[in-house]
């Protein structure tokens, strides 16, 4: 069975940006790229708030990141995610102004608190990772 894989947003600005001239963000274009290369190896979903956020920003860069993300299947927004967002936004885990972030995606800073409610109602925190763990053991 293919490892299920949700791609945020960030995946899709990275493979599809121009090449940076920083070191960091041309070594994150380059990991994600090579990943991009093997995504056939896993079954990838995104949700509306990721095409709502490539759709965002410069024409051209927005065409290019929703042409990658074209062929993906849409994850749809449960009552239970919604609450779920509601939930860590209420209890102060994710600030206000992060409200579409809750629902997807979380800054690593704050998984730990995010793992702990969900823990205490049942629940189990996916594995967050960036593309380049997810090459295993080619990363070089």
């Amino acid at each position: 069975m293919k490892p299920r894989v949700y791609l945020e947003t960030s995946v899709f600005s990275y493979l599809t940006a121009r090449d940076s001239s920083s070191l960091v963000g041309a070594s994150r274009q380059h990991l994600t790229r090579r990943w991009w290369e093997r995504r056939q190896e896993c079954e990838l979903f995104v949700s509306e708030v990721v095409l709502r956020e490539c759709k965002d920003g410069d024409a051209q860069a927005a065409a290019r990141r929703m042409q990658a993300l074209n062929a993906i299947p849409l994850l749809s927004l449960t009552p239970q995610a919604a609450e779920l967002a509601t939930l860590l936004i209420t209890e102060s885990i994710m600030p206000a102004k992060a409200a579409e972030d809750a629902l997807h995606i979380a800054n690593p800073v704050i998984q730990a608190k995010i793992a702990a409610k969900l823990g205490s109602i049942g629940l189990m925190l996916p594995f967050i990772c960036p593309p380049e763990e997810l090459l295993g053991e080619d990363d070089e």
